[in-house]
């Protein structure tokens, strides 16, 4: 198979590459990473760890002390509910400071935190209340509202923690408190559970984009297995570095880069609640003198698209991250060419959190997946045989079952989990293929890769190639099925506000930038996908009915 025409783009890419140190895992018998993240550095107990940006509330602050404090007094609250080892704790809550005190405080306790997303309907929190067996719920007052009459049949709920201004409002057969003024009345709290590092820690749930949502166990030796992103996609400091990350803490991959690894660190954490404003995140980094911003490409090609700011306006900037999609290589350019940084993207999941990423120790080749970080051993297999594939094809991606990042098992799922591991070996379901330098280029889901006339072409390198094109606002990629043996590629375009392109000139531009077996041979303009809670487009569900116009 040809290697990405990307490749034919690049610079300062001279060969061959200085290896990777070897890495070895340290993980202690005892860990907890509630306390890892809070008590561990009350040696420096005035720093701050956490500043809350809220467009109805205002700024808010906390120290480690805050957060060291406010956590065990949580903790101790679940105790004196009788809250036992490992039941779950379901916290849904906005960002806000009450959300690091739920979850370090129910790991304090030796509780399951279960970080679930603001946006889902009462029907969705009630199935994840269910799953899980949560004894406590945690959200804030105005969520509430809309979730107390319909959280019927739930045997195992007993009591419902609630943040935020406004009255307590009752509800059947529920212990209903204001948890700001239960944490008040608590003067003395007890030792942090002593956690084993492979004792359970937290429970996410997986986007849902087919069926129900899936739960993945995590352990708390989970943190020690994130260890190698702090060298190789972060670009930490030996002090001071403050970290702005544009997300919400129920995503995965929130909830590690932005408010766990941080904190393990001992740096501070930046996070903002209300509407998502393209001149609001470069006001934000200026304001707190962010180093480090992390955010998604739908941030970073709106600061580009609806702004003029640039690098002079945020001289504390040094260092950008993105995961979730991957940014196209204009986006990359122009961002680059106006701030002066280069943004390194990393590619991770709800079992492992991010374990490929680009670094500052590499040149960024555009498209490519970049390295497995140093620890995770990872290896592109054939899932049948488990033989490592050879340069350049296609394998899936798999971890060995001993890395400490890797997740427990599926939440009441045993026979999932089975599927999970063979040999010795996660299998993860994504593909990819590496190139003759090292680097991964992402192919994703077995589902997603399109076959087209005996050809198999990643959705992935036909959006980035697309995303090029000066009118393309966004792209996904998918096969139409027209027969039993006729798939065509397909690909669905959201224009730049103001475009003026069509679809048949899309077409042509796609001729001329990506082989003919790749190239699309219908495009479909539309306003939007058909997106996750957490925004991950639904491939299974683009077809011709979302679409605003069509050329083929």
């Amino acid at each position: 198979m040809n290697a990405p025409e990307s490749q034919c783009h690049l610079e300062n890419t001279a060969m061959p590459f200085t290896p990777f140190p070897e890495w070895t895992w340290d993980v202690p018998e005892y860990f907890n990473i509630g306390v890892a993240c809070t008590d561990a550095h009350m040696d420096t107990p005035d720093r701050i760890a956490m500043i809350v940006e809220d467009d109805a509330l205002g700024t808010t602050t906390a120290t480690y002390r805050d957060l060291a404090i406010a956590s065990s007094r949580f903790a101790q609250l679940l105790r004196y509910l009788d809250v036992r080892l490992e039941d779950r704790v379901l916290i849904r809550l906005p960002n806000s400071l009450a959300y690091p005190t739920a979850f370090f405080g129910a790991m304090k306790r030796g509780a399951i935190a279960v970080p679930t997303s603001t946006l889902l309907t009462a029907e969705e929190v009630l199935y994840l209340a269910k799953d899980s067996g949560a004894t406590v719920l945690v959200t804030d007052k105005a969520m509430w509202r809309g979730l107390k009459d319909k959280l019927t049949g739930l045997d195992s709920l007993k009591h419902v923690l609630l943040t935020g201004p406004g009255e307590v409002e009752s509800a059947e057969r529920l212990n209903v408190l204001d948890l700001e003024a239960e944490l008040a009345k608590i003067e003395t709290f007890s030792q942090p559970h002593k956690s084993r590092s492979h004792d359970p820690a937290y429970l996410v749930y997986t986007s849902g984009t087919t069926g129900y949502p899936k739960g993945v166990l995590h352990a708390h030796r989970a943190m020690i297995g994130r260890t190698p992103a702090a060298d190789y996609w972060f670009d930490f400091a030996p002090e001071g570095d403050r970290i702005l990350h544009s997300g919400k803490f129920n995503w995965t991959y929130v909830l590690g880069s932005g408010l766990m690894d941080p904190l393990f660190r001992g740096k501070t954490v930046i996070v903002h609640e209300g509407k998502n404003d393209a001149d609001g995140w470069i006001k934000l980094m200026a304001k707190h003198q962010a180093t480090i911003f992390i955010g998604v490409p739908t941030i970073y090609r709106q600061i580009i698209q609806k702004t003029a700011f640039t690098g002079t306006d945020v001289p504390s900037l040094r260092h950008c991250m993105s995961a979730g999609e991957h940014l196209s290589d204009e986006m990359l350019g122009l961002w680059k060419d106006r701030f002066g940084i280069e943004i390194y993207e990393a590619v991770g999941m709800s079992e492992i959190s991010y374990y490929l990423s680009e670094n500052k120790h590499r040149p960024i080749r555009p498209g490519s997946a970049g390295f497995p970080q140093p620890g995770h051993g990872v290896k592109l297999l054939d899932p049948e045989t488990l033989a490592e594939v050879p340069t350049g094809e296609e394998g899936m991606i798999c971890i060995p079952q001993g890395d400490p990042g890797l997740f427990m098992q599926y939440w009441n799922l045993p026979e999932e989990t089975d599927k999970a591991f063979k040999g010795g070996w996660f299998l993860t379901g994504d593909y990819a293929r590496l190139d003759e330098d090292g680097y991964l280029w992402f192919l994703g889901r077995k589902d997603d890769i399109i076959n087209s006339f005996g050809y198999r072409v990643s959705p992935h390198e036909i959006e980035r190639v697309m995303k090029t094109h000066p009118d393309v606002a966004d792209c996904a990629a998918t096969g139409e099925e027209l027969s039993a043996d006729k798939v065509l590629v397909t690909a669905y375009v959201v224009l730049q506000a103001g475009a003026t392109a069509d679809a048949d000139a899309l077409l042509n531009f796609a001729k001329d930038h990506l082989a003919a077996y790749k190239a699309p041979k219908i495009v479909y303009l539309v306003s939007d996908y058909p997106r996750t809670k957490n925004g991950k487009i639904i491939r299974k569900q683009l077809n011709p009915t979302i679409a605003l116009s069509r050329s083929n």
